[in-house]
Order: structure tokens, then sequence, then C-alpha cells
């Protein structure tokens, strides 16, 4: 369990995760006379194939990021003890009185399906995730040496640093979870930093690369490498390798309360777009190469602040087929997806959607069609198919503590389309269905009778599908600015073992302005 608190801070940590692309956009202003067409090629020497993708500094320097396992095994048992003196002694939360009674407790009652609320289980608990899969990644470690230590530091958490019984949930949602969010703000902490600047500048840096990795800027403090001024050729990230394309959006969001045209909420947001990497490159394929990132956060007191996460992780890829008019590429795939909402005001009171798709894998497949100059249209297919360990939807009838929706397993599949007119201007067409059975179910004497946080039910006995439907056009104005509108359908039908089957559909719309880095 995690404090509330938890999401203004990972709002927080989404908007700071803009800034490294605006320091990279300044650096190049200083080095090219035509900042506006090479923003993010801020070097043109290529840094060697390394296995784990990333490193501090050229070999020519003779500078090896060194591996320390057990410091960041120290840092992960301090972390957890850290959040568990704050739950107990700051928050006086009543699940942080734990004493080696509780911890027998918890080794005898073995693991349970909790009660928590929804960004609780499956985005709070990934970001604590990331943190303990960063400690291991800022210590040097590498993608796989690191999954771990949010593994055993999750472990810890459920069995030793709560009364509450240990969430098997919270397990995968923290390890799985925990991985993706990890890789990914591992890579855009490094994105700021550049040893070469000294003052205040080096200070601005230094402060964005922690808010978006804390583990990295705590050991950067711990070794010293916060303040150590080197070559002018000290790279964190070769751009011409790993290129970063970043979009950042301001705009308003009308959600339909029960499908209504006329009845929903308005609602201002802020979006961020992100593409690392080139999934086409045959050197780019240590894991996380290639990912995007779509992040919208609500500025409305009445709506989660996190309303949407969408992340896409390659894990290993090969070309299929690679010709003048065809590029593919197969290959295997995380994904981490999340959507979060609330009752409308003066709406029926019924809850839009809650979906999530906390821990998922499977392969995927890439084609791109270059550019047709005759007709200035270009391209670009993508289709998963995937199997998912834990996912969340929206109940229609367990309410039980701070619970109001499912959790369960099956599979998604995922189909995105994207046109892309002229130099300026695009069309995007996204398919995501999911498909969860909730195998653990509850009888109603239980429900009377037993502790609810003992009652271990995954939710209602049955089955969800979910389908989000989504279209967005782009269109350019100027210098990486455009417009985009955003038309989003959802779609639910859930099977009930013990309850009448319910069918529910909501939209929302988008208008938005747009800059592209």
């Amino acid at each position: 369990m995690l404090p509330v608190a938890t999401r203004y801070l990972l709002t927080g940590l989404c908007v700071l995760a803009l800034a490294p692309c605006a320091f990279a956009q300044d650096q190049e202003a200083s080095t090219s006379p035509d900042s506006a067409a090479t923003t993010l090629q801020l070097h043109s020497l290529s840094l060697p194939s390394l296995t784990d993708s990333l490193a501090y500094a050229l070999p020519e320097y003779g500078y090896k990021e060194p591996k320390h396992p057990w410091r960041a095994a120290a840092e992960t048992f301090v972390l957890n003890a850290g959040v568990w003196a704050f739950d107990r002694y700051v928050r006086d939360a009543d699940f942080a009185y734990i004493s080696f009674k509780t911890v027998a407790d918890n080794f005898r009652s073995g693991f349970l399906w909790d009660n928590d609320q929804f960004i609780t289980n499956l985005f709070a608990h990934p970001y604590h995730g990331n943190l303990y899969f960063n400690t291991a990644r800022s210590n040097g470690l590498s993608f796989y040496q690191s999954i771990p230590y949010a593994l055993v530091g999750s472990l810890m958490w459920e069995l030793a640093a709560e009364n509450n019984p240990p969430a098997i949930n919270d397990l995968i949602a923290t390890t799985v979870g925990g991985v993706a969010l990890g890789e990914v703000t591992s890579r855009l902490s490094r994105l700021p930093l550049d040893d070469r600047t000294r003052g205040w500048k080096r200070f601005f840096r230094e402060l964005l690369s922690t808010a978006i990795s804390p583990m990295r800027g705590l050991n950067r403090i711990i070794s010293g490498d916060a303040w150590k001024v080197r070559g002018e050729r000290y790279l964190y990230h070769d751009y011409d390798r790993l290129p970063v394309a970043l979009s950042i959006g301001l705009g308003s969001r009308y959600l339909a309360d029960d499908n209504h045209f006329f009845r929903g909420e308005h609602s201002p947001f802020i979006n961020l777009g992100l593409t690392y990497g080139d999934a086409f490159r045959g050197d780019n394929n240590a894991p996380y190469d290639y990912f995007t990132l779509n992040l919208t956060s609500n500025l409305s007191p009445n709506q989660p602040i996190v309303s949407e996460v969408n992340l896409r992780g390659k894990l290993w890829s090969m070309p299929y087929a690679t010709t003048t008019d065809m590029d593919v590429v197969v290959g295997l795939f995380q994904h981490f997806n999340y959507f979060d909402s609330e009752p409308i005001i003066d709406g029926s009171n019924a809850i839009p959607f809650k979906i999530s798709e906390a821990a998922s894998l499977g392969g995927g497949a890439i084609i791109r069609f270059p550019e047709s100059p005759a007709w200035g249209l270009g391209l670009e297919q993508e289709i998963y198919l995937n199997g998912v360990l834990l996912g969340g939807s929206l109940s229609d009838h367990y309410n039980v503590l701070e619970r109001n929706y499912n959790l369960g397993s099956g599979f998604s599949i995922h189909s995105d389309t994207n046109v892309q007119v002229g130099r300026r201007s695009s069309l995007a067409l996204t398919v995501q269905h999911l498909q969860l059975f909730t195998w653990r179910g509850y009888t109603t004497q239980a429900l009377q009778t037993v502790d609810p946080l003992y009652l271990n039910a995954q939710g209602d006995k049955g089955n969800t599908r979910l389908t989000t439907l989504r279209s967005k056009l782009s269109i350019g104005l100027s210098r990486g600015w455009s417009i985009g509108f955003d038309l989003q359908y959802y779609i639910r039908h859930t099977h009930y073992v013990e309850h009448p089957d319910v069918n529910y559909r909501t939209f929302e719309t988008r208008l938005g302005l747009y800059y592209t880095l």
C-alpha cells in the first residue's frame, strides 16, 4: 500500500520527463545553425554496439561504468525501510504497525488478492517497482540483472513491511510493471545529463535526471558523478543510433457520461508522446532500444490526474523482410496500459472505464511502407498478440474496501495504423482489445462473514471483453506545431457467472495544440 500522494509524484514525474529533450534542443542550438531541422541530432559520432546498449563514456576514455550489486541490494532495503518509516511515523497508517508476529502471520497466510484502489494496485505499485529496478540499473547492472531486484524488493515489502496479508497482484504488478516503467525512466533520465556543463545549468540537468529516476540521482551523488566535469565528448546518449522524437500537447478533453453526446465533462489535459529509438535498425536489439510512450494527465480535480498510460517496449527483434517497397520487423514486446476515470459531475454516477494491462508480453510485427512521391503518403502498421498475466477492469458488483474492479489474466490484441500525409500531417488508427478472465470469485456468505483483508478474491467470477478504438487526426501548422483531434471509443462486455451480463459504451474527444521535437 503506497500513499495516495504517489499519484501527484507520478504526475510531476511525467511532466518533468518532457524537459530532457528541451536540454537536447538547447545543446543542438549551440552547435548547429539549423537547430529546428536537427533538434535531436546532438552528435554526429556513433557509439559502438554494446551488450546493454548504454554506456557512460566512449571506450577511448578508458572508463567503464562499474557494477555495484551489493550497494543496489542495500539501497533496495533502505528504500523499503524509508517508505515504511514514512507510512508509520508520518502518515500513522494502520498497515505500517509491524512486528515479528505480523511477519510470521504473513508467511503463514500466504499470498492473497488484495482490495486496494485501482491507481494503487495497477499504477503506484509498478512505479514502486521501477524504483527497485533502478537501484540496480543505476548501479551499473544490465536490464536482465536488474529484474531480480524488483522481485525481491516487492517480496520484502509484501512479507515484512505491512501487517496486511501479502498480495499476489502486488507482487506481479510491482515486478513486471516495475521493469517496464523502470527501463523507460532509466533511459530517459540519461537524456538531460551532460558532464561538460557547470554551474546552474549543470544543477538543473542533474535535478531533472533525478526527478525522472530518483535512484539514478542518488547514485550519482554517492559516486560523485553529479558534480564531476569530464571531457568534451563524454556522452550519456547517442542520438544518431537511438533517435528520440517527442510531442507535447495541451488541450481540452470531453468525457461522455454513459455514451451521451450532451452529458459529459470537459477538462484540460496535458499529453506526452514519445518514440525512443528506431525499430528497424538492426544494431538496436537490446531490451528497450525501441519503445513508445503515450501519457495523458488530467488537470480537472474530478478526474484522476494520471488518466492514461500506453507503453510498449521491444525486448528482442529481427528483420523479417527488407526491400525497397517494405520493411518488416518481428519481435517480442512488453506492454503496459492503464486507463482510469471517475464518475462525471452531475452525471449518472457511472464510472466510464477502468482498464489495466499491467503485466503483458507477446509477439508483434512492425511493417513500414516508404512514402509515395506521387501521393505524398507513408504507411506504418503494427500488430501485437499478447498474453496478459495481470490486468484489471471495472466491476458492476464487486465493491470491497477500496476496490471496485476485477482482476484477472487473459490475452490482448493491439493494432496501430499510422498514415503520414506529407511532412506535417498524419492520421492514426488504434485498436486495443483486452480479454480478461476472473478465475477466483467469492460467495455471498464469504462476503458477509470473512474479514475483507482475507477475502482472497479476484472479483466477480466471469470474463470481460474490453475494446478501445481511437482515431487521431493531426494537421501540421509550421515548425513542429500541429492541431490534433482525437476520438476514443470504449466498449465493455462483462459476463458474470452469478449476475446478468453488462454491456457498456462511452467515448471521449480531445482537441489540442501539439509541439513535436
